[in-house]
């Protein structure tokens, strides 16, 4: 059992944090995709929070956040279910959005900006100049001709091949993403200089340089990071074989971190606790980071799910990925049910059925509720046990008296979100294919 007496203060869901970029370990000026060398490329960003220095209160944050999760939760089952179908002959659709920011610089004299980190995709791009149609952001917009490193992708280049839906127009390769709410880019395939943590710079990195940009789904920055397996992706096209990330507790004062290549498991880490379960692909949505979940624990009673419950099916459905840009874990609804009805059963407390929070699940706070306890909840994963305290799953707010299950229940694919994540170092090992967690204090990294 695990008090809640720690949590009451500060376990809403509000991640942000304040934005800074911490020291390299050294900078490279080779392309990384390309040199032998390209393990050695080490570095490490701050992350902050889309809704970080938002004038919202703790419910508003959390209902943005639960907002975006269902939503994103909807367009990736949407990936999949139109991955499986013959006749599908549109450009696909992409989750897009995503919770979390990083800083980094492009061109040549470098440009700063910041961009969508996104664990399910892996096209990187931003917006360019000149705009037939751009959304408002904050910094100004990438200039290609002030640039002396910007290159034009050729229609024949191996990047472009990967796109999934391009064209070869007069400027080179031409590509379209759509994501799921109808915001789209579009524009070119280039490459440029990046350069990350102020100083690790990587040049010939291919990005969309997008001229033609709708939709919101984008404001809170100026593009996106993909961080998924794609050969598209960051941490591809860096060629890094691990990068990890480390979301911080509900804390505004705290930050988060992405660590690349040789930082990724980096300082005195006691790897007792390491918990390492294999990543899975699925041939139909090769960019998600897929687990195998055999079961779930709810205090001392392992769950009756059925074995086949969480499997990744032959068509590509079902299945469970882990994802940085999801706010609470949804799992397959007969699973859910499960879950919903044995903290019923173990958690003292009387049930409030306001729907105030939208959660799905929660009780109403006693007076005295340094006493309150709930029960264990750990994943089983193949491999891994893990066991998570009480913040990553429970929601408390002394000041409307009520403590909800971070959880909600999904028809298809389940997503492991960030908040069960928290304060945890989630490491992908890409040359192994395993996906590891480690407790840590992320704000200390």
């Amino acid at each position: 059992m695990a008090s809640l007496n720690s949590l009451l203060s500060s376990m809403l869901l509000v991640l942000a944090i304040v934005a800074s970029l911490a020291s390299p370990s050294f900078s490279t000026s080779r392309r990384a995709h390309e040199s032998k060398e390209a393990k050695q490329i080490g570095f490490r960003v701050t992350l902050k929070h889309v809704d970080h220095g938002k004038n919202f209160t703790k419910f508003e944050r959390l209902q943005r956040a639960m907002k975006r999760g269902r939503s994103r939760l909807q367009k990736l089952n949407a990936m999949v279910l139109a991955a499986g179908d013959s006749t599908e002959l549109a450009s696909p659709v992409h989750a897009g959005n995503g919770e979390f920011l990083m800083q980094l610089s492009l061109g040549t004299p470098p440009d700063s900006f910041s961009a969508i980190v996104d664990t399910g995709s892996d096209l990187i791009w931003t917006q360019c100049k000149p705009c037939t149609q751009c959304f408002d952001q904050s910094t100004p917009i990438f200039d290609p001709k002030k640039s002396s490193t910007f290159s034009k992708l050729a229609c024949s280049s191996q990047l472009c091949e990967t796109l999934p839906a391009s064209s070869c127009g007069s400027d080179g390769c031409e590509y379209l993403y759509t994501y799921g709410d109808y915001s789209s880019t579009q524009g070119i395939l280039a490459s440029e200089t990046f350069t990350f943590a102020d100083s690790v710079s990587v040049p010939k990195v291919g990005f969309g340089c997008g001229e033609d940009n709708e939709g919101s789904g984008f404001d809170q920055g100026a593009g996106l990071v993909g961080l998924g397996r794609g050969p598209l992706s960051l941490v591809s096209q860096l060629g890094v074989p691990k990068f990890s990330y480390c979301l911080t507790s509900i804390d505004d004062t705290k930050t988060s971190k992405l660590l690349m290549g040789t930082e990724a498991t980096s300082g005195n880490l006691s790897t007792k606790a390491l918990k390492t379960t294999p990543l899975i692909k699925n041939p139909s949505q090769p960019s998600f980071y897929y687990l195998s979940l055999e079961g779930i624990s709810v205090g001392d009673t392992l769950l009756p799910i059925k074995k086949s419950t969480f499997a990744l099916q032959s068509d590509g459905s079902g299945g469970v990925i882990i994802d940085s840009g999801t706010t609470i874990t949804y799992i397959e609804e007969s699973a859910y049910d499960l879950v919903k009805k044995e903290f019923k059963s173990q958690v003292k407390l009387t049930l409030d059925d306001s729907g105030s929070t939208g959660l799905d699940l929660c009780f109403k706070l006693p007076s005295d509720a340094s006493q309150v306890e709930v029960p264990k909840l750990i994943f089983h994963f193949e491999g891994a046990d893990l066991d998570l305290p009480g913040e990553n799953y429970m929601i408390a707010d002394s000041t409307v008296g009520l403590v909800c299950l971070a959880m909600g229940s999904s028809s298809g694919m389940s997503i492991f979100g960030n908040v069960q994540q928290q304060n945890m170092m989630v490491i992908h090992d890409l040359k192994k294919e395993t996906l590891s967690f480690l407790p840590v204090e992320c704000d200390k990294l």
